[in-house]
């Protein structure tokens, strides 16, 4: 009986003293980006306004503290979703030619217009591979559906750090 309460309380203590020590080296769970006082008011157009990125982008720009304005002057900046594509390239067969594996390539291109400073334009690409199987083909398309969520998470995410980076 007692060997059992001390292997609990040792388990509770070694919880405990990982909590602290995660608390006191300074760590966070990621939360808010930190983006330049200058972004805090911007414009945010796409070439696509109903789609799940440009969706996802306004998300984290609103989580984010970013106030978003419609048609306005050049006297603030503008972030512009100019490319938001995906494309599919065969990795292999199965012996009866069937396609078996696919790559995935997302490809997302956009720019930050900030007044006064030279236009920014990022670019970038998102890659997995996909394993296809017609004999199980709704489970397929259910994968495929996540998967393209997932890369389009990402990528709202990797916008998000971009503007983080820009230091004005």
């Amino acid at each position: 009986m007692k060997p059992l309460i001390i292997r609990q309380i040792s388990k509770i203590l070694s919880f405990s003293i990982i909590l602290m020590m995660l608390n006191g080296c300074g760590f966070q769970l990621r939360g808010n980006y930190l983006l330049a006082p200058e972004l805090q008011t911007m414009e945010f157009s796409s070439v696509d306004q109903y789609g799940e990125l440009t969706r996802l982008v306004r998300q984290h720009l609103t989580v984010n503290d970013v106030k978003l304005v419609q048609q306005s002057d050049k006297s603030i900046p503008q972030m512009r979703i100019l490319q938001d594509n995906l494309d599919r390239r065969t990795l292999s067969v199965f012996p009866n030619g069937q396609v078996a594996e696919y790559e995935l390539i997302y490809t997302v291109r956009y720019q930050i217009l900030i007044p006064g400073q030279d236009v920014k334009n990022f670019s970038f690409e998102l890659n997995r591979d996909y394993q296809d199987d017609p004999d199980i083909a709704l489970a397929k398309s259910r994968e495929l559906s996540l998967m393209l969520r997932e890369m389009r998470q990402e990528a709202a995410n990797k916008i998000l750090r971009d503007m983080a980076s820009i230091q004005l």
